[in-house]
């Protein structure tokens, strides 16, 4: 009796059957598992992923992927025109190209899932195309000082998906771009850090200088759930959040912020800034909004059990320890919130 074919594993590194990971990516068909030996840097080294449901990480250490001056297709470090394609546990920078809009993952194919990677100093961290049957799920993950400087690129770049899953990232330190800027009709941005390195002080990357924070231009059913957001005293523009500001072109409008920690380090400011064609009122409730600057643009925003504190007492604000002094007022002072029962049509959700 005929069997049928089984997946294979490809292993990539320094005396393994693939000595670059692009080789194994141009040998694999669909449904493989391309394994790249880490602690060790690819220089180099680009392609198309053209594969579906293939998966990509890096084992024994997280590899090292440095565009180092190539460039595929005038895109980027790795074209994924595969659908279903996972990549985990890399590390990737340097991706420039012709016209200042290179990635380190210019995504074009159908479902993408990245996890526990490294993605920086490239003119694009991940950049997306318009695909309203794709949900791109990013989690558990770090991007940092992307951005060609001239506001048109980004950390991450999500283009009119279905859906955009981003939990548990740290963004930060974008080159006059936005930290997270999406098109998705669905967003939920959970429990994310976005912040970025004070000039003179050691981090992962470079100092940045951010525009917004997160920046959700066609407005969207999202949320935005339980992050610690700093608008850092260096930046491009004052405001922290804004929604819809290039036009609610998406079929919702209803924003849900909560169980959020906002930070404004600048002089002033606007926490959420909400365009005025926005028709919904967006739900803010039991977030914190520390530092000066106006709250929010939308006089009809329906805000509930917020705490708005100029000077707060957190254990150690500079080295982003949040939780409140024993004697700050906003100590267990916000009630149970459950945005999905906050007016959210579950048949928005994502299966």
């Amino acid at each position: 009796m005929a069997g049928g074919a089984s997946a294979a594993t490809l292993s990539v590194g320094p005396g393994k059957s693939y000595v670059a990971p692009c080789a194994a990516i141009a040998a694999a068909k669909d449904g493989d598992t391309i394994e790249i030996v880490g602690d060790w840097t690819y220089s180099g080294d680009v392609c198309a992923v053209a594969r579906n449901n293939l998966i990509i990480r890096g084992v024994q250490g997280r590899p090292i992927i440095d565009a180092a001056g190539q460039q595929f297709g005038n895109k980027g470090t790795w074209v994924v025109t595969g659908n279903n394609v996972t990549v985990e546990n890399v590390e990737m920078l340097g991706s420039k190209v012709r016209d200042r809009n290179g990635a380190a993952l210019r995504l074009e194919g159908t479902n993408f899932t990245l996890r526990q990677a490294f993605i920086h100093d490239n003119e694009n961290g991940i950049l997306s195309g318009a695909n309203r049957n794709s949900t791109i799920v990013i989690e558990h993950s770090e991007f940092g000082h992307n951005g060609y400087g001239d506001g048109q690129s980004h950390n991450l770049y999500i283009g009119n998906a279905k859906s955009l899953i981003f939990r548990y990232n740290y963004s930060h330190d974008a080159i006059i771009g936005h930290d997270l800027k999406s098109r998705a009709m669905y967003n939920m941005i959970a429990y994310n850090r976005f912040s970025s390195t004070p000039p003179g002080r050691p981090g992962s990357t470079a100092s940045g200088k951010p525009s917004y924070e997160i920046d959700l231009p066609s407005a969207g059913t999202s949320y935005i759930i339980g992050n610690v957001i700093e608008q850092p005293a260096i930046n491009d523009n004052s405001s922290l959040v804004a929604y819809g500001v290039e036009g609610p072109t998406n079929p919702g409008q209803d924003l849900y912020v909560i169980n959020n920690t906002f930070i404004n380090d600048f002089t002033a400011g606007m926490f959420l800034f909400i365009s005025d064609k926005v028709s919904t009122p967006a739900l803010l409730q039991n977030n914190v909004f520390a530092g000066p600057g106006t709250l929010t643009s939308q006089a009809s925003a329906v805000q509930k059990d917020n705490r708005r504190l100029e000077k707060p007492g957190f254990i150690d604000r500079t080295g982003v320890t949040l939780r409140p002094l024993v004697n700050e007022m906003v100590l267990k002072a916000g009630p149970a919130a459950d945005p999905w029962t906050s007016g959210a049509d579950s048949k928005a959700r994502p299966r």
